[in-house]
């Protein structure tokens, strides 16, 4: 889609993410050995949502200011609704993310990804996984991108590295979770 977001917002909003996010490492579990991940997430929804990726379950925080601001304007681009967001830290070129789908069971089939960037530009990768064709795109500060559809079940997407980038990267994806409406977490009006 694009670039969405001003350079004098994009850097306001990366500053204030970096400074109240409750960032830490991910543990992961790959082919039964467990790993601490370079890059730090967190994870955010309208509901106390679990999220199950890598072996490890997430449990959902209230929506902070910021990101709520974010997401309203989101959902106006993209026509839709997002109940969470994953926010992933990169703070250089030297942590990236492999070749994945985000095809959890907590995810509602075929929905909406938007995915928002800010700080370092980054190449992005997709691959499909029939005929292996790759298209890479330029996620540049305060971009916008959106992954539908059958997106996630005919292609896989990575982050790679790039020792070139010495800058920090905040990535967050808004998701659609498929989870029933109780344990709701207070928001901000």
């Amino acid at each position: 889609m694009g670039v969405v977001f001003t350079p004098e917002r994009s850097i306001r909003f990366a500053q204030s993410m970096i400074r109240e996010f409750p960032w830490a490492h991910d543990e992961v579990f790959v082919y039964g050995k467990r790993h601490i991940t370079k890059r730090k997430t967190a994870w955010f929804g309208d509901r106390a949502f679990d999220y199950i990726y890598s072996g490890t379950k997430r449990t959902a925080l209230p929506w902070t200011r910021v990101l709520h601001d974010i997401k309203r304007r989101v959902e106006e681009i993209t026509a839709q609704s997002y109940n969470s967001c994953l926010a992933n830290l990169y703070e250089n070129g030297s942590q990236g993310m492999g070749w994945h789908r985000d095809s959890e069971n907590e995810l509602q089939n075929c929905g909406y990804i938007a995915s928002v960037s800010f700080g370092a530009a980054r190449r992005f990768d997709f691959k499909h996984l029939a005929s292996r064709e790759k298209i890479s795109v330029l996620l540049e500060n305060g971009s916008l991108l959106t992954m539908a559809g059958e997106t996630q079940t005919h292609w896989q997407h990575q982050l790679p590295k790039n020792l070139g980038v010495l800058e920090p990267r905040i990535n967050l994806t808004f998701r659609q979770m498929r989870q029933p409406e109780n344990s709701r977490l207070p928001q901000i009006q």
